[in-house]
């Protein structure tokens, strides 16, 4: 452990009682290569028998802005100068403030870069996480600074995505490598559809602008398993480890990993499996009803016959031509009213769905049915999927069905 600065030259603020600053180090580890991929840099006060959080610190606005920075800088140096002198450096994750970039980078001071000149580490290693923050100052200025950044090579990474400074107009300018997403929102998705969706946001996010998502306070497999079905590349958190003074071995965790995937992928198989049964076996039904019916293109009369074969689970059915119009009534099913229908929903278009118009052209003789992946229903809030079935060529029928939200969920 390396002291920069002695005690007696550093913020009163800190409190420091026969204790050295020291940069303590929080593995992040990869999926897919089941491999720590690099660590998190947090501040610690260490003494004797004793190591404190320097996070009171850093979150505390009372601090004057260059108090905390000057901290900041001797864990930040300490770490740098310990990733120099590794053979196989992993990543390195350094907090920054964005109100710390705007105003010092103004200045010319881009101290991470000369540190990183200095002990002869590659930029690439490095990924600058923006941490949240409010914020008031120019974008733009801001946006050139962390460009400059990336221009040297170093990654980006916005922490604490979906409050704060993290907003999606800074997600969307900035766009980042990395979205770090708190386990906590995570946890809140189990029970909570709001937040289950806001969260697939995210994941749908960050496909769109090439970003991964990295999901920390990791601290029990379930916790691991939902960041697994949200769309995670990379976890930190407890499970794994807290921060620690050492670097660790890159496979510690490998076995963690590899049971929590396979045992992912054995229930995600089995989920999508239960509904393709599903849908098949309700697409096999209808295709007798058409086949046996004498009235070739009577959509109500199809759906009439093919209702009491239908559980409690299902909602609503209903048909729509290849052109997205409606020619079918509205079959929806009331635990008190049992199955009734509404002649209004005829001539509705429903081809704006995103879905609609892949199911379309993916339908055909060889695939009879699509499952949705789960979401939330506009009317009950509920978690539903929808099965789409190729009643006859030009005619499709959609069944919206309630989801336990017990089996794995589709991202």
């Amino acid at each position: 452990m390396t002291v920069i600065h002695p005690s007696n030259s550093l913020p009163n603020a800190l409190n420091l009682n026969d204790e050295v600053l020291a940069a303590y180090y929080q593995p992040i580890i990869a999926l897919d290569t089941r491999r720590i991929t690099g660590y998190e840099v947090l501040g610690r006060a260490v003494g004797k028998e004793s190591v404190r959080s320097l996070g009171p610190f850093f979150g505390d606005e009372s601090i004057p802005m260059e108090e905390q920075l000057q901290v900041d800088r001797i864990i930040r140096e300490q770490a740098i100068a310990r990733l120099g002198q590794e053979k196989s450096p992993p990543l390195l994750f350094l907090n920054l403030k964005p109100s710390w970039i705007y105003r010092f980078g103004q200045l010319g001071e881009m101290y991470t870069l000369t540190l990183l000149k200095k002990y002869n580490v590659d930029p690439r290693r490095i990924v600058i996480e923006i941490t949240e923050e409010s914020f008031d100052g120019s974008i733009d200025v801001l946006l050139a600074l962390v460009e400059n950044y990336r221009s040297y090579g170093c990654q980006i990474a916005i922490d604490d995505v979906g409050s704060g400074f993290s907003s999606a107009d800074r997600i969307a300018q900035i766009q980042p490598d990395l979205l770090k997403i708190d386990m906590h929102m995570v946890k809140r998705s189990a029970t909570h559809n709001g937040y289950f969706g806001v969260l697939r946001s995210f994941s749908e996010l960050a496909e769109q602008i090439g970003a991964s998502l990295l999901f920390e306070g990791v601290e029990t497999t379930e916790d691991l398993e939902r960041a697994i079905q949200s769309g995670a590349r990379y976890v930190q958190g407890f499970l794994f480890a807290k921060a620690e003074p050492n670097l660790r071995d890159p496979y510690d965790f490998a076995s963690i990993i590899d049971q929590e995937l396979m045992r992912h992928l054995k229930q995600y198989a089995m989920t999508e499996r239960y509904w393709h049964n599903r849908a098949e076996g309700m697409a096999a039904k209808l295709q007798n009803i058409v086949n046996s019916s004498d009235s070739p293109n009577e959509s109500d009369v199809w759906l009439r016959q093919l209702l009491p074969d239908l559980d409690e689970s299902f909602m609503r059915i209903y048909i729509c031509n290849e052109e997205g119009i409606q020619v079918s009534s509205d079959y929806r099913n009331d635990a008190i009213e049992g199955w009734t229908s509404e002649e209004d929903f005829k001539q509705l278009n429903w081809s704006w769905r995103p879905y609609f118009v892949p199911n379309l052209v993916l339908l055909n003789e060889q695939r009879r049915s699509i499952v949705s992946r789960v979401y939330t229903d506009l009317d009950t809030r509920e978690w539903i999927r929808t099965i789409s079935v190729l009643v006859r060529k030009g005619f499709i029928l959609f069944a919206d069905i309630k989801d336990s939200g017990k089996r794995a969920r589709n991202r």
